[in-house]
């Protein structure tokens, strides 16, 4: 069974930072009114590993037709990449996250919108945290915005030093039960993890990682203060009900500003999303990029969106109800005022302006 294909690589290189050369993949062409869909892999795979089966889906085409795309990877986590030299210090994930402006700056990028998965969602949120004006939005599958705590570095230590590399990565990205019905799903991950990935590099990632520092982020209280820190921009937290990341993705839900972030938890999904149902990630990613204003014509299918405790919580059904019908308009109207609104701007948007108000409005509900 193969998960992950290659598709075609548009413009590869590496990019030279103040924490080492990344590895970087541009396709499509930027335009002055629209972001980049920016993506960050997570710990044991790499751009092809971590999102062909989402970028190679016929539903994904409508998306990257009107979006360029830059993929970023690791420093030594890119296919074939030789050992990194003993002298060089593995950057830390607030390091990689200051890693990414000089990747936007190399290709001439001045907004994104970041698609990062565990160790990548967790780099790309710590971006927006400092780069608020580079980021439209993010849409960050798995992550995990609290420290690995002391007893959690124990044992991933204990882990690494009985365990092989594969037998360390599976279970932080497949849950349990995953594993345990899933061969052909795991037996091929395992085999990219042993094959493909240059596994000493892999352990340095894993092990800056599992030292990551918690996000510092607060979720804003009516009346308080203004200044609290916080994700400015929409944030679209997706995470499989079957993945060990749950309990992480609800509780970074329960830190940010509920009226820009929307927690979808997808039902009979496993820990990678995007890999398991990338027909539902997709259709997700639509409604989200949709409600900030681009992709206007895009089509959507079956997605309904119900809302608890303070937050969004989004869940798909096959069913189409007024609810769909309702939700479905109110996210096209959204779509038209702010394509006016950019249609006003176009002049401030050719010149790299981060002003708020040519972002499109901010809906906190993944429509129909």
């Amino acid at each position: 069974v193969q998960y992950f294909t290659l598709h075609g690589t548009g413009l590869v290189e590496h990019v030279e930072t103040h924490y080492g050369n990344v590895h970087c993949i541009m396709t499509g062409t930027p335009k002055a009114n629209l972001p980049v869909l920016l993506t960050f892999h997570d710990v044991g795979l790499n751009h092809k590993s971590c999102f062909d089966p989402l970028f190679i889906h016929e539903d994904m085409q409508e998306i990257i037709r009107h979006l360029p795309v830059c993929h970023i990877e690791a420093p030594g986590q890119h296919e074939g990449a030789k050992t990194l030299h003993d002298e060089y210090s593995y950057p830390s994930m607030d390091q990689l996250s200051e890693a990414v402006p000089a990747v936007l700056k190399h290709f001439g990028l001045c907004r994104v919108i970041g698609l990062g998965v565990g160790a990548g969602a967790y780099i790309l949120a710590k971006f927006a945290l400092n780069h608020p004006d580079m980021v439209d939005g993010l849409v960050l599958i798995n992550i995990n915005a609290s420290a690995e705590g002391l007893m959690g570095s124990v044992a991933s230590k204990l882990t690494g030093w009985t365990h092989t590399l594969p037998e360390t990565v599976i279970p932080h990205l497949f849950g349990k039960d995953e594993i345990d019905t899933n061969h052909d799903l795991i037996a091929t991950y395992r085999h990219h993890i042993t094959t493909t990935m240059n596994q000493a590099n892999v352990s340095q990632f894993l092990r800056s990682y599992h030292s990551r520092n918690a996000l510092e982020v607060e979720r804003p209280v009516p009346g308080g203060s203004i200044n609290v820190r916080t994700l400015k921009c929409s944030t679209l937290l997706i995470v499989g009900d079957n993945s060990p990341a749950v309990e992480a993705v609800v509780d970074c839900n329960s830190k940010l500003d509920p009226t820009k972030t929307t927690l979808l938890k997808m039902a009979d999904c496993g820990g990678l999303p995007q890999v398991d149902q990338p027909a539902k990630v997709i259709e997700a990613l639509k409604y989200f990029i949709q409600g900030m204003g681009y992709l206007s014509s895009a089509s959507m299918t079956r997605l309904r969106s119900r809302t608890a405790s303070g937050s969004s919580v989004s869940s798909f059904d096959g069913s189409r109800s007024r609810a769909h019908t309702n939700e479905l308009q109110r996210a096209r109207t959204h779509s038209r005022g702010a394509e006016e609104k950019r249609g006003r701007s176009h002049t401030d948007s050719m010149e790299c302006s981060s002003n708020s108000d040519q972002i499109a409005s901010k809906s906190n509900q993944v429509a129909c």
